[in-house]
């Protein structure tokens, strides 16, 4: 089984250039409707355009372009180099909710807002934090 989280974002090529820069990684799939980007543990990170899945699903579905700007899902991604990856996506253009440090639950992550206002964040064990220097 493959897991699948899809993103809905206002503009595909904005997402996906960002989402490149920040994941240090090339889609493995970008067509016009869908990007894929293959993570490391073996999940995929799609972006579809608000405009596709409304008219795949139609008016059952809510216009997710009306909750633009207004936090809607959470990528939380652990990984050994959490700080790099936070690093890249400030320079890339997320705007910074909190910064690296110890969290309460045995990670130490940052978070930031990408450009569709989706919460990103990147976690690393604290133990793990805590053999390097910050």
């Amino acid at each position: 089984m493959e897991s699948y989280f899809i993103l809905y974002v206002s503009d595909q090529a904005r997402s996906t250039a960002f989402y490149a820069a920040v994941l240090d990684l090339a889609p493995r799939l970008n067509v016009p409707g869908m990007t894929e980007f293959l993570l490391p543990s073996g999940g995929v990170l799609g972006l579809m355009p608000e405009a596709g899945i409304k008219n795949l699903l139609g008016p059952a579905l809510p216009d997710p372009s009306l909750a633009r700007g207004i936090p809607r899902a959470e990528v939380y991604l652990l990984t050994e180099d959490a700080l790099s990856y936070h690093r890249r996506a400030l320079a890339a253009g997320a705007k910074e909710l909190s910064g690296f440090k110890v969290r309460d639950w045995g990670h130490t992550a940052a978070y930031s807002l990408d450009p569709d206002c989706h919460v990103l964040a990147f976690a690393t064990s604290t133990a793990l934090a805590d053999d390097h220097s910050l």
